[in-house]
């Protein structure tokens, strides 16, 4: 019986690190220019003027803040919305970790360009 329940554990053990190793094999240091917008609006968004509606869209529909990619029209949820509500409506190189299959991006550093 001692036998049977030790190599459930050590089963149990090597299946949660290889989760753990596989969740963060998908994280990646990336750089992704585009616009500060909302989920809500996407790349309708990506644009200049749209600062007010992005936070109106965060704040009354439930919304993200997120980055659009004009170039490869991707769409990156910002992890850090606090972080991002002062970049809303600007475009901006920004630093930092993605999941690349969620499109999700913890952004380390904006810059406007």
């Amino acid at each position: 019986m001692k036998k049977i329940l030790f190599s459930l554990l050590i089963g149990a053990v090597a299946l949660g690190t290889s989760l753990l190793i596989s969740a963060e094999e998908k994280k990646e240091q990336v750089t992704v220019k585009g616009w500060v917008t909302d989920t809500e609006c996407g790349a309708k968004g990506a644009t200049e003027g749209h600062a007010d509606c992005a936070k109106k869209c965060v704040k009354e529909k439930g919304a993200k803040l997120a980055l659009y990619d004009p170039e490869t029209k991707t769409l990156w949820v910002i992890a850090d919305q606090a972080k991002a509500s002062e970049m809303a409506g600007k475009k901006v190189a920004a630093k930092g970790m993605a999941d690349m299959k969620k499109k999700e991006i913890w952004v380390d550093t904006f810059t406007p360009f």
